[in-house]
């Protein structure tokens, strides 16, 4: 797994070498900035607060992955300006401790964080914006921890049921070119992930469906770089087509009508989490509202940022009353 991130970072950045610093976790503590680390079950996570002083309602953001980092999401920083924003390292990933204890990698444990760092930051009120296996992350802690303290949930590019995913995947591998579409096949049905191959059409895919622009954003490139493959080869599989992880027979949608608070959900017309899907879940959750942004995919807040930022903005200020 290390080494087709390694291949993808070279197709990405044509070999050229990234600067690995990380401006929003080397900022330090200023009126406005606070960054630190919380106790949580298993070691230390890390976390960065903007706009400590403003007074709306506090939105924390809950990264992707599994295994992921919150620099693909930095942006979202720009909602400061109204309240504070806050971000966090899951266990495993990014400026978090990073434990080599495969019984922590479980969606319940992850939850129980998501609950802790809740906790230690201690606002009353408080909105999540969850991304991809983020909104997985979110959704359970809502519906298994019932915090009256969350008045709201942004749902971007659902994961909410993994044979979903995996449907939509191979939906888009089928409208691939001829010689992408065999090569992926080919080395999945061998089992060789670690080819060349298989990450030159990996990247077709992800041009098309993860991030749709070119070049991609310094934030995507700083989270690839980060990433722990082994959390995401334990708990999705070796690739987003082929799920054989401990996620593999997730699924909420069942349960989707059980949460009583706003929600949007958004998705970019070419999003892994489909808008057919998206939709899908939407129509779950009476009242819930749906945002597609077009001409955008997975990454649809990076993609299409004044758009994106402008609903999220109404969406919260609207869930405040």
């Amino acid at each position: 797994m290390m080494k087709i991130i390694s291949i993808l970072l070279v197709i990405i950045t044509g070999g050229c070498v990234m600067n690995q610093s990380n401006e929003m976790s080397r900022s330090g503590d200023t009126p406005e900035q606070k960054e630190g680390y919380i106790d949580v079950s298993g070691g230390k996570v890390w976390y960065h607060i903007f706009g400590i002083n403003q007074k709306k309602t506090p939105v924390l953001i809950v990264h992707g992955g599994p295994g992921a980092s919150h620099d693909y999401l930095e942006s979202l920083a720009d909602l400061a300006d109204e309240r504070p924003v806050i971000f966090y390292d899951q266990l495993g990933c990014g400026n978090s401790d990073k434990p080599a204890d495969t019984s922590l990698w479980t969606l319940e444990r992850y939850v129980e964080e998501l609950e802790q760092v809740v906790k230690f930051l201690g606002y009353e009120k408080l909105h999540i914006i969850g991304q991809s296996w983020g909104v997985a992350l979110a959704v359970e802690y809502v519906l298994t921890k019932k915090p009256e303290s969350v008045v709201s949930l942004v749902l971007s590019g659902p994961l909410l049921s993994t044979s979903r995913w995996v449907e939509d995947q191979r939906g888009y591998i089928a409208g691939l070119p001829e010689d992408i579409r065999e090569t992926i096949l080919r080395c999945e049905e061998t089992g060789d992930f670690d080819s060349p191959d298989y990450a030159n059409a990996m990247m077709t895919f992800y041009q098309k469906h993860l991030c749709r622009l070119d070049p991609w954003p310094e934030s995507i490139l700083r989270t690839f770089e980060k990433i722990n493959p082994d959390i995401y080869r334990y708990m999705w599989g070796p690739s987003e087509f082929t799920v054989n992880g401990t996620l593999n027979d997730y699924d909420r949608t069942g349960r989707l009508g059980d949460i009583k608070i706003p929600v949007l959900f958004t998705c970019g017309r070419y999003d892994e989490a489909s808008p057919k899907s998206t939709e899908a879940f939407h129509k779950k959750i009476p009242g819930s509202e749906l945002l597609i942004l077009e001409d955008a995919s997975h990454q649809h807040h990076v993609e299409k940022p004044e758009e994106y930022l402008s609903a999220v903005r109404d969406f919260l200020n609207g869930a405040e009353g």
